[in-house]
This record gives structure tokens, sequence and C-alpha cells, in this order.
């Protein structure tokens, strides 16, 4: 008796194993193989052999340079973050909280490409049409040759996508899909693989530039196999409150240009709209308070003044509390350890809160010696000029370092008119502004 083949696969992240686990060795999810039948075996092994095609082996030197093309989404942030425009031929996952604005972006965007004389479809899984016909009344986005499918079956869309010649193509979402050559529901992962290289074949051989709209888990990763984000050729995330207005659109994969940029939009009445004015949306110069310090970030190639804000208050518990919004959790305890032992400030009985205005997450460490001033500010009560900057790195032995672009950061904060800087180095350029030279963490307290 021929003997079976068994083949065990996560539901979390893809991974197939011929014996069943408890505890998955690659995302550590728990209690998340099931048994694929004969079916779904057949399509992990046509999935994965999917590169396996006959080649041979060429000089780099041998081989011609393919000049990208691009068309524009007539939206200047989103073209910003794809790397100047929308490859024809490319994959693009975008993700996001509920409510955040994908479909909203990607139906304006939709008509936008219409209005240029292309032909675009938007397949809604989740929506009726009817139901994306009144946003698109709301968004004014009504257009002759933006056509609206209201369908979960992949080969169905695959029939549409046969009758008329399509530019571009909008999957909202990829959750929703289901194809009926699998018997798996919507949103597995055997399914969301198989859509996934079925729309990646399409788009190479027909030349359509594809939108895909997935949902995010309460980590706030895509939901569905890692392999998701392997396969597209561009990733983009979603960052911001649904109550708030500024919305930014980060990229984190491109085959086609950068991946550190972003762009940020406004949500008013005809939709998301590209920010106007950004450079004074993330700090307020108004009011001069305890506690706020002003910094320079880099997202890109771009800079932004950010504000931080720091709260230090006694604390009424046994455990203080540590609490970031928009910084790292784990590098603000290593600056308050480094406050504490350098500066000798007791924050062992306070309780200390940072936030980042405008919803922006700090990624780099240019903002280490602006976090420290205004912890240093509110732990003092006394309120900084809102006419100075701080860029520097902290390293554990308090030493302040210095950063990428500093000329660039300053030249955007002569820009918004403001006139001191400290920084850990002079600038390589003549600076547009007054700048103080601080090396060590000590030489903070000689501005208090």
């Amino acid at each position: 008796m021929a003997k079976k083949n068994v083949l065990f696969e996560c539901q979390h992240c893809g991974l197939t194993t011929p014996k069943w686990m408890g505890k998955c060795t690659n995302c550590g999810a728990w209690d998340s193989f099931i048994e694929l039948n004969a079916q779904q075996q057949e399509v992990v092994k046509q999935t994965k052999s999917t590169a396996a095609k006959s080649a041979k082996a060429m000089s780099i030197n041998d081989i011609i340079e393919e000049e990208v093309y691009r068309f524009s989404s007539l939206d200047a942030e989103l073209d910003s973050v794809l790397g100047g425009g929308i490859v024809p031929g490319s994959l693009t996952l975008i993700g996001g909280s509920p409510g955040v604005g994908k479909s909203t972006l990607l139906l304006k965007v939709g008509a936008n490409i219409a209005s240029s004389g292309k032909n675009v479809l938007y397949v809604t899984g989740e929506e009726s049409a009817g139901q994306i016909k009144l946003r698109a009344n709301r968004l004014n986005s009504n257009h002759n040759l933006l056509y609206l499918l209201s369908e979960i079956r992949l080969e169905q869309i695959l029939v549409e996508l046969e009758d008329r010649r399509y530019d571009f193509l909008i999957i909202d979402s990829i959750q929703t899909i289901y194809s009926e050559s699998i018997t798996s529901a919507p949103g597995s992962v055997t399914q969301v693989r198989q859509i996934t290289f079925e729309l990646m074949r399409i788009a190479k051989e027909k030349d359509i530039a594809i939108f895909i709209i997935g949902h995010i888990t309460k980590e706030g990763s895509i939901a569905g196999p890692r392999v998701l984000e392997h396969m597209v050729d561009t990733v983009l995330y979603f960052e911001g409150d649904s109550s708030q207005e500024l919305r930014i659109l980060r990229g984190f994969k491109n085959r086609f240009g950068p991946t550190s940029e972003i762009g940020v939009f406004e949500m008013r009445s005809e939709g998301l709209v590209s920010a106007t004015d950004i450079a004074s949306r993330f700090f307020n110069r108004n009011s001069q308070q305890s506690g706020s310090a002003l910094t320079v970030i880099m997202e890109g190639s771009r800079p932004i003044i950010l504000e931080v804000q720091a709260l230090v208050s006694e604390s009424h518990t046994a455990n203080s509390k540590r609490q970031a919004t928009g910084f790292d959790n784990n590098r603000l305890n290593m600056l308050l350890a480094l406050l504490e032992r350098k500066l000798e400030i007791p924050l062992s009985g306070y309780d200390v809160f940072i936030n980042i205005t405008g919803g922006i997450k700090i990624t780099e460490t240019a903002a280490d010696l602006a976090i420290l001033a205004a912890i240093i500010s509110s732990f003092r009560d006394r309120a900084i000029s809102k006419e100075t900057i701080f860029i520097g790195e902290v390293s554990l032995v308090g030493d302040v370092r210095e950063v990428y672009a500093l000329d660039v950061r300053l030249k955007e904060a002569k820009m918004q008119n403001i006139t001191k800087a400290l920084v850990a180095k002079k600038p390589l350029e003549k600076s547009p502004i007054k700048t103080f030279i601080v090396d060590e963490v000590t030489k903070l307290l000689e501005w208090y």
C-alpha cells in the first residue's frame, strides 16, 4: 500500500512541514498548523516551483538595463512614495488599520487615472457596487472609464480582464477573494498565496498595474502569509489614527524606487488629498510651555520638524510608568537611565510619558537629544524656546553623536524661522542658523 503524503501548513506565515507542530518555528504562532489535502498540496508545489524555469547564467555586463516607464497617479504624495509614479505591470500591496483611508485613496486615484484616458477596474469584495458609487459621489470620482465589479471569485475577475483591456486594477481586498479550484476558505494561506500568484502573472503578462488592499492584524502587520509581501513588487503601509486629519503612507518595499519615502495625506470632505504646507503641521509655535522640544528627522529625502512632548510627574505606585507614543519604549528607558547616571536626575520615583505630535513614528536616533531636552524641561518645569531645535544621537556613555544630512535639516529649520540649533558636530556647509556644539549629555544642563 502506497504511503500517504502528509503536509501541514501554518496559517500565519505559510510554513509547510511533513509533521504537525504545536508551535511554528518560523513565526512563533501556537496551534496554527492544519493538514492540507491533495489539492492544496498541489497548489503549494505549483507556487513554489514557479521560479524553476530553465535559464542560463549571463555576465552582468551582457545584461541590457531595462528602462522603467511610469505614469502619474495625479497625486503628488503617492507618486513620491512610489518613486515617481506607477509602473505598468507592477503589483502593489497597501495595508492599514480599518478606516484609515485605503479604499478612499485608491478610489480617488482610480478616478484620476481614468480621467487621463486609461481604463480602470475597481474590484470590491467587501462592499456592493452601490456603496462604492455613494463614496464616488462624495469624492467626485465618477468617470466613464472607471469600472466597478462586485465579485469575490477569482475566475470571474479573470474573465472580466479578458473581455476588456485595463491599465489599472484595484483589488479590495485580497482576503475576500477566493478561487473555486481551492477548497480552503477565503483569506486562508492557500487561497491568498494562489490568488496573489495569479494576479502577479496577470500583471506581468498584460502589463497591468495592480493595487491590492490587505487587512492587518492587531500587531499591525498585514494579515496572511509572509510570502504575500515577498511576491509583490511594492509594500505600502498607512499610518495614523482615523480620528486625525493627517495620515502617513510609508513605503516598506519598492523594487522600482526608494523604500524610505513617505507621503502625507489630509482627510477632507472630498477624501484623502495630498497635504500642502506640511512643514508647520507637526509642531506648534504659538505657545511656549515646559516639556516641549523641537527636532528635525529625515523621512527618506524629506526633512520634517517635529515637536517632542514629555510629561514627568510623581509616581504614586511602586513601579513607575514609562510610556512612549511614536517613539521606541526601550530606547526611552535607556535615555532615562542615562539621565539618572550622568546628570543625577532622580527619575526612579517619577512617571515619564513621551509623545510625538502629528502621529509620526520616529525610527531614527536623531531625536535623542530632543527627547532628553523635553524630559529635563518637564522635570524642572522650565520652557524651551520654540526658536531652538535639538539634533543628535545619544550613546550609552553619554556622548552626543552626529547624524546624517545635518545641512539639509538645518536648512529646513531656517525656512521655519528657527534661529538656534544644538547639534553634535559643526555642519560641513556654512550654517544658515546659529549652531551650538553639544558633545556630551552633561552640557545640556548649561541650557536650563
